[in-house]
């Protein structure tokens, strides 16, 4: 076990994947001389070359096609998108020809492309720097979606990703790239999760917490409070938005009554309101109270100066969880 920061336990476990296959490249602008905005890719160039960790122009429509293009090749690129505001340009790229090839082909053809993406707000960023557009790409079928929120799991999670014969959108929650744990590098702990399963991080009897990426320490911080004050919450990590791994999170519903799930995106029309609609479906009798969320408010991105008003904090969730437990 070494510990680690989130960051660096990515920039780990790109580096064993290039290791193992040398299909894997890396694309993105600034990530090869400089390492990368967050020094996600830092010394990748220099053990591996210019030719597998490849610095773009800027042009992120670019990136992806360009990308499409050595996939078809056998080429298996991991692109880095600088911040999550950045991905638009790449939209049609990614939701009509990334996400669609496979069915096109009738599954002959497979694009194994991952596109990492640094997500979410906290960071005092300027506009089009802290966006949490995970709904987009969950929505549109053909892609799996994922999000990181530990340094293990970020190891793990990317060499999987990589590994994937589909195309994974795989986010990375800014705030977090520093945050330290211990990660097991030579995989001696046990087996590792599939991509798309949910971890248990507390169990819980009065209440469940549902989060992923930036969120889940905010849900641990708020069991954590809910713990001192008498009540036992449980907290889950999605780790995976799309397939999201409902069994999981149904059983916690079932076992505690009452679910919450946080999220950075607004709350309209956001992941929450798609995991509230589906337990209410398969646990509808077991419930004790509605599945309440907590998220951003339907607002484009405030200026830094203010987005701690605006994002999801341990207080606002203790409100949620009071009221569902009034119920």
């Amino acid at each position: 076990m070494v510990s680690m920061t989130l960051g660096s336990a990515l920039n780990s476990g790109m580096r064993r994947s290039m290791e193992a296959d040398p299909r894997v490249m890396l694309m993105g602008e600034d990530i090869g001389r400089l390492g990368g905005v967050f020094r996600v890719t830092d010394g990748l160039r220099d053990q591996f070359g210019a030719e597998r960790v490849v610095d773009t122009p800027l042009a992120e429509s670019g990136i992806v096609g360009t990308a499409i293009g050595l996939a078809l090749r056998g080429y298996r690129p991991v692109c880095e998108i600088q911040f999550d505001g950045f991905v638009y340009p790449a939209f049609d790229q990614i939701v009509s020809q990334l996400a669609k090839m496979r069915a096109r082909s009738a599954g002959r053809i497979a694009l194994p492309i991952v596109i990492r993406i640094p997500v979410g707000g906290g960071i005092g960023a300027v506009e089009h720097h802290s966006e949490s557009n995970e709904a987009y790409f969950a929505h549109t079928a053909g892609l799996r979606v994922v999000s990181c929120s530990n340094p293990a799991d970020a190891y793990q999670m990317i060499q999987q990703a990589i590994a994937s014969d589909d195309p994974v959108i795989f986010y990375e929650p800014k705030r977090r790239y520093w945050d330290k744990g211990e990660v097991d590098i030579d995989g001696l702990t046990g087996p590792v999760e599939p991509l798309d399963k949910a971890r248990v991080l507390r169990s819980g009897t009065d209440c469940t917490i549902v989060a992923h990426g930036p969120t889940v320490a905010t849900a641990l911080a708020a069991a954590h409070a809910a713990g001192e004050d008498g009540f036992s919450v449980g907290v889950i990590d999605l780790r995976s938005i799309s397939p999201l791994d409902l069994d999981t999170i149904t059983l916690a519903a079932e076992q505690t009554g009452r679910l919450v799930v946080v999220h950075e995106a607004s709350t309209f029309l956001g992941i929450g309101a798609e995991i509230a609609a589906a337990v209410t479906e398969r646990a509808f009798y077991a419930l004790k109270a509605p599945v309440l969320r907590v998220g951003a408010y339907n607002l484009p991105y405030p200026p830094a100066r203010t987005e701690n008003e605006f994002l999801p904090d341990v207080d606002r969730v203790l409100e949620t969880i009071d009221q569902a437990l009034k119920f």
